[in-house]
């Protein structure tokens, strides 16, 4: 069912500072900042060539990485994301299995202008998944 790694989450307290950090100090190659207004966040990309660093900003007080930021002042591993070649598919699958999809369960609009689904830290060792149709 997983595809690739798509990419890896940090939140982050200053969305400038930690995109210099990762162009300057790093040499990586940072996207511009993009707000996505639905999930309370603004994102840069780090491209790796073979997959992404998302580095994550709140968009608002009510966005859920204010929570995040709250617990881990200084930022910190947010969620991992892998691939799927059918999101509903996936979605209905774990479902089925016990896996808890968060939010509605229904697809929002992602980063990448694809269909994305979160899934619970507790059913996944800890972590938060996030599913990105391929």
């Amino acid at each position: 069912m997983l595809g690739r790694l798509n990419h890896v989450a940090i939140a982050v307290p200053d969305l400038a500072a930690a995109t210099a950090t990762y162009r300057d100090t790093l040499g990586a190659k940072v996207s511009q900042p993009q707000a996505l207004a639905e999930h309370g966040v603004t994102v840069v990309f780090v491209d790796l060539g073979n997959t992404k660093v998302e580095l994550l900003e709140p968009l608002g007080e009510t966005s859920p990485i204010a929570g995040f930021l709250a617990k881990n002042p200084s930022g910190g591993m947010h969620h991992i994301c892998y691939e799927v070649d059918d999101i509903i598919a996936a979605r209905d699958r774990l479902a089925g299995e016990g896996a808890r999809v968060l939010g509605d369960g229904e697809p929002k609009t992602g980063a990448h202008g694809k269909p994305v689904l979160f899934l619970h830290p507790k059913d996944f060792v800890g972590t938060l998944v996030e599913l990105e149709q391929a």
